[in-house]
C-alpha cells in the first residue's frame, strides 16, 4: 500500500487537532463580531418595519424597534468581559 492511501484510509483524529479547529473557530468568530457587531434582524431581515396585508400602512418591527439589526451574541459576551475587566 502506498503511503498516501494508508494516510488517507486512516479515521482516527487526534483530540490535539480538534482541540486547535476549535480555538480556530472561536477566534475568527470573535473577530467577526469586532468587526462587525450587529446582525440583520430575522423577524423583519433587516428592514426594521411591516408592510400591511393590503401595503399601504406598516408598523416597526417589535424585535429590533425599527432600527433592522440586532447585536450579535458574542459581541455582548465581548462587551461584558471588556467591561468586567475595566472595572476592576
Amino acid at each position: 500500500m502506498s503511503p498516501l492511501l494508508s494516510v488517507a484510509s486512516d479515521t482516527a483524529t487526534s483530540p490535539g487537532a480538534v482541540i486547535v479547529l476549535v480555538i480556530l473557530g472561536a477566534t475568527g468568530y470573535i473577530a467577526h463580531c469586532v468587526i462587525w457587531p450587529y446582525r440583520a434582524c430575522p423577524t423583519c431581515d433587516g428592514g426594521g418595519r411591516f408592510r400591511s396585508p393590503y401595503g399601504r400602512a406598516w408598523r416597526y418591527c417589535n424585535r429590533c424597534g425599527g432600527r433592522g439589526a440586532q447585536l450579535r451574541t458574542g459581541r455582548r459576551i465581548w462587551t461584558h468581559i471588556k467591561n468586567t475587566d475595566r472595572n476592576r
